[in-house]
């Protein structure tokens, strides 16, 4: 197996912890533990496929990008006390799900992309799914605010 350079100390000995495939088996993600330092970090290897586009709200038109999926997530779950991971398994799923969802057509809006990641956060936590959604759903008065925590609560019982 190939090592992979670890970010903290550069050193090119590693060892694999864990490796995982997603469902369609088009991505391999491993946990990789430095032989020198002890740095844990994650590699990816993808199958070089024909790039996604994200229709947006206005029309226009830009290659998918997860990473941008997971700046929101990470901003909405910051602070919390999630279980080790989980943000990780958060957007295997994510991603899994939007690529499943773009299928042969490789196209998908931004608007599945943000309820496919609504519904996954409220999976996790309900305040994450808050936090997200008062973003993509634009809220801009309190009113929108109190309406989603009713609804949550008024499911949750």
């Amino acid at each position: 197996m190939v090592s992979m350079k670890c970010p903290r100390c550069s050193s090119l000995e590693d060892r694999v912890i864990e490796s995982r495939q997603n469902r369609e088996g088009t991505t391999i993600r491993r946990r990789r533990e430095c032989l020198v330092c002890g740095c844990r970090f994650t590699s990816y290897e993808k199958i070089e496929a024909k790039p996604i586009i994200v229709i947006k709200k206005d029309g226009s038109e830009q290659p998918f990008d997860i990473s941008k999926v997971e700046r929101g997530v990470r901003t909405s779950t910051d602070k919390l006390k999630l279980p080790a991971g989980t943000i990780e398994r958060l957007m295997d799923s994510i991603e899994d799900q939007i690529l499943e969802q773009a299928g042969h057509r490789g196209r998908i809006t931004s608007a599945e992309i943000g309820e496919t990641t609504l519904r996954e956060l409220y999976k996790v936590s309900k305040v994450a799914y808050v936090r997200f959604a008062s973003v993509y759903r634009q809220f801009d008065d309190l009113d929108k605010f109190i309406t989603e925590i009713e609804k949550i609560a008024s499911s949750v019982q």
